[in-house]
């Protein structure tokens, strides 16, 4: 009788699994970050120089292969950690410079999304995204390996309810701007107030009622109509250029 496979060989949401040069290296640098246990080759323990109190495993290419899914780029290396500690958002509201933005996510799920956007985040100097605990991705090795080290630097607070986190940004002096193609206005007429919030939802469904009625306005990105929209990643990365250089 086979033996059957177990749901937890590449990791949980309590003990996920990284792999990846970029990946694994922030996370070594990154203080708050707990790294369990390391599995490399013998090349790539070389080259990464894991610390002492860090367990380390040496593998075979193949061997790595069964720690990560599928065809993942481990690249020689794979770590398994605990998940950083949450982030409040009145932490990040408090500290906020006089000119910063601020990404928020409704509903967006795919991990690839979210570790792409943590990546044009820290690119552009957002001081931080927001999402709600529900219905956001948990630390995978996937989105880390998409955020190519931004997971362990880009503040990500993971709040109960958007709608009232929406209500805590603007009293402390973020002009919040949904996006979405049906906006009366174009991004750049929007933007104008030195803290901005810019909240992007799903891709199909957008924002929902709820969040687009907690935003001080509605705005477009100027794309032509040979295409419909754009994934919510590439919106997230323009929007951001758009905002740090307004």
């Amino acid at each position: 009788m086979a033996r059957k496979k177990s749901h937890h060989r590449h990791g949980t949401p309590s003990r996920p699994r990284f792999w990846g040069k970029h990946a694994v290296a922030a996370a070594l640098d990154n203080p708050g970050r707990r790294v369990v246990h390391a599995w490399a080759t013998r090349d790539a323990a070389e080259l990464m120089q894991f610390p002492p109190d860090v367990p380390l495993t040496r593998a075979e290419v193949t061997d790595l292969g069964k720690l990560v899914p599928g065809d993942a780029p481990h690249q020689g290396m794979v770590i398994e950690v605990e998940p950083l500690e949450d982030i409040w958002l009145d932490d990040i509201l408090t500290q906020a410079p006089e000119r910063a933005v601020l990404l928020v996510l409704d509903q967006v799920t795919d991990p690839h999304n979210v570790g792409a956007i943590l990546r044009s985040a820290a690119a552009f100097g957002a001081i931080g995204i927001v999402t709600q605990d529900r219905h956001s991705p948990p630390e995978s090795g996937a989105l880390a390996k998409a955020a190519s080290g931004a997971l362990e630097t880009m503040p990500w607070v993971r709040t109960v309810n958007l709608a009232r986190a929406l209500g805590d940004i603007g009293e402390a002096g973020f002009w919040r701007i949904g996006l979405a193609g049906d906006g009366a206005t174009e991004l750049k007429d929007a933007l104008g107030p030195k803290r901005v919030a810019l909240v992007l939802g799903a891709e199909g469904p957008g924002m929902r009622p709820n969040t687009r009625e907690h935003c001080d306005a509605i705005a477009r990105l100027p794309i032509t109509s040979k295409v419909e929209s754009l994934n919510v990643s590439n919106a997230a990365a323009v929007a951001l250029y758009a905002a740090s250089v307004a």
